[in-house]
């Protein structure tokens, strides 16, 4: 499938999760394969105009990555504008913008969700950026504000004729945050009524889920909690829609992936070689940890005992002794993991 003139590879991507889907975790999902698109956290438009350095971190990527989307926030259409040529300057495939975001501190500002309440200026805002910029212009939102302002099928036909290049919806509500279900009937309605290609968003855990939806009619799948807990939901959603068996994630497999990570957050920041360089390694770690480790045999504790690390070298012995030195699956071997070792 295409976006404008970028071909995607499948039609499956990494929805942007903001403290989560860092650079180093997304090149390890996209070498795994079956990921077509990769959008990055959400980025401020503001802080990318004035040339935060914090702001201008949460951009960065790596070729490794492409097609690569960079998602910025904002709610003024020429600074929105000017953010996207700075997108565009830093070689980015796509420029997306942020109206789903239901959290106060994004929305109280006119962005994230809250631009869905005024359809015409968030029209605007898309019609100023893709005036501004040569790459595609998408726009991920919500069903809508709440269930009594549900209007993603009318927003996205008024962004669609301001020039958004693709639409992204996530079947919840920003009054329903991530509780409850998402509807997915409002997802497949857009994306029989527009021409742009439009993927859906919400509860896809499986990758039985992901092929699923394609099939219902969406042209693609953003998996932003699916893929936390398994980064190899894509690839497996690429196997079964290719006619092969779902590949297996092995104990061992689950272990690496963590290492690797550990691994590339390690070569980030190389002028912080310090002790606070690595507990910013831990708590990535730990924050990865609260959704890698559901659904995993004794992963409540193995959890706890992340969040109980006191260093770097402690935190990669824990993941040496529970994937890749613990015996299988065990109930009654569980205390041993989680043992301090021996002097």
């Amino acid at each position: 499938m295409k976006i404008g003139p970028v071909n995607l590879p499948s039609p499956f991507a990494i929805a942007p999760m903001a403290g989560m889907t860092d650079t180093a975790f997304r090149r390890l999902v996209k070498r795994h394969g079956g990921c077509g698109l990769v959008v990055t956290e959400m980025v401020s438009a503001e802080g990318l105009v004035r040339g935060i350095d914090r702001t201008l971190e949460y951009a960065e990527y790596t070729d490794e990555e492409r097609p690569i989307a960079i998602q910025i926030f904002g709610g003024d259409p020429q600074k929105m504008a000017d953010a996207a040529q700075i997108v565009e300057g830093m070689g980015a495939d796509i420029v997306d913008v942020n109206m789903g975001c239901p959290v106060p501190k994004i929305a109280k500002h006119n962005a994230g969700c809250s631009l869905m309440r005024e359809p015409e200026h968030a029209a605007a805002v898309v019609a100023a950026m893709a005036k501004a910029v040569r790459i595609p212009v998408t726009v991920k939102m919500r069903a809508g504000w709440n269930d009594a302002e549900r209007n993603a099928p009318v927003l996205a036909r008024m962004v669609e004729d301001a020039g958004a290049a693709a639409i992204a919806v996530h079947g919840r509500t920003a009054a329903q945050s991530y509780s409850g279900a998402a509807d997915w009937s409002i997802v497949t309605q857009i994306a029989g009524a527009l021409a742009i290609p439009v993927f859906g968003s919400g509860d896809c855990i499986e990758p039985e889920q992901v092929i699923e939806r394609v099939r219902a009619g969406v042209d693609g799948v953003l998996v932003g909690r699916g893929v936390l807990r398994n980064p190899w939901i894509l690839a497996q959603a690429d196997d079964i829609a290719a006619g092969r068996a779902r590949r297996d994630v092995t104990r061992e497999d689950r272990g690496r992936f963590l290492l690797d990570y550990i691994g590339l957050l390690r070569e980030e920041r190389l002028d912080e070689r310090l002790m606070s360089h690595d507990r910013w390694v831990v708590n990535k770690v730990r924050a990865l940890g609260s959704w890698y480790t559901k659904g995993l045999e004794n992963g409540s504790r193995l959890r706890t005992a992340i969040n109980g690390v006191d260093s770097l070298p402690a935190l990669i012995e824990l993941v040496h002794r529970f994937f890749l030195e613990a015996p299988a699956a065990d109930a009654a071997a569980a205390p041993t993991l989680f043992a301090p070792s021996a002097p």
